[in-house]
């Protein structure tokens, strides 16, 4: 057997490699290596819960990004969406590599804390490669005060999630700031958030920054309508479009 097709056998023999990660055993699927994504060639949308894995939250989302011909796919969250944030990642590179099979690449959109786990996901599992953009929507990037409070006051009814979630985690310490470039990121937050506190807490370092009430002074959008408002949907739906991500325009 010549050495070409020797080398040819092995690769094909280790098509399946067993790792450990956080949340246990897991089996990953050798590709032939990936280039960064083409920015001109958009693949799979997928959304990503916060806090709760509430999917029906994203519905207007979904529905407002269908409407632009793109295939979009609501990530479900395991543990309800309330376990280790870890293990939200490996469902959501689970997704990816189904997405992956059928699409160049996938734009991600984290709602709430969905927002971290999609760049602990990009940190974990060479999201440079897969990702061609990453919107954020009302992130807690810098922890929230809430998650404090509660792993604070009440340890047993703060899940992990909540606790990985409270300012200065050793979780939320591990992700660079600012994000790595490529893929291109857009984080969109309201002034007016009044789960995410301080709502600045959802900028991110080196991602495009869209302060909703400074780009569109007087209007109102709690934590819960981000995924709902249109003004929001729209910043979303042209974040996700064939040009490059922008510095968003006013209302």
């Amino acid at each position: 057997m010549s050495p070409r097709r020797r080398a040819m056998f092995v690769v094909l023999a280790a098509i399946a490699v067993l790792v450990a990660g956080a949340g246990g055993v897991r089996w990953l699927v050798l590709h032939e290596p990936r280039g960064v994504p083409a920015q001109g060639d958009p693949g799979a949308v997928l959304l990503v819960p916060g806090y709760g894995g509430n999917a029906a939250a994203l519905d207007t989302l979904a529905v407002e990004l269908r409407a632009t011909g793109r295939a979009v796919r609501v990530v479900e969250l395991p543990d309800g969406g309330t376990g280790d944030l870890n293990g939200q990642a490996d469902a959501l590179d689970d997704a990816v590599t189904d997405a992956l099979r059928h699409a160049p690449s996938v734009d991600l959109v984290g709602y709430s804390a969905g927002g971290v786990v999609a760049r602990l996901w990009f940190e974990r599992f060479d999201g440079e490669h897969k990702a061609r953009r990453i919107v954020t929507l009302g992130s807690p990037h810098h922890g929230a005060r809430l998650a404090a409070t509660g792993a604070a006051a009440l340890p047993g009814a703060c899940p992990t999630a909540c606790q990985q979630l409270a300012p200065g985690s050793a979780l939320l310490d591990t992700l660079p700031e600012p994000v790595p470039r490529p893929p291109q990121w857009l984080s969109i937050w309201s002034e007016q958030d009044q789960t995410v506190v301080p709502p600045d807490s959802a900028r991110l370092a080196g991602a495009v920054d869209a302060d909703i009430q400074r780009l569109c002074p007087g209007r109102q959008v709690s934590h819960a309508q981000l995924p709902t408002d249109a003004y929001v949907t729209g910043l979303v739906a042209d974040a996700l479009g064939p040009a490059g991500i922008q510095p968003p325009m006013p209302c």
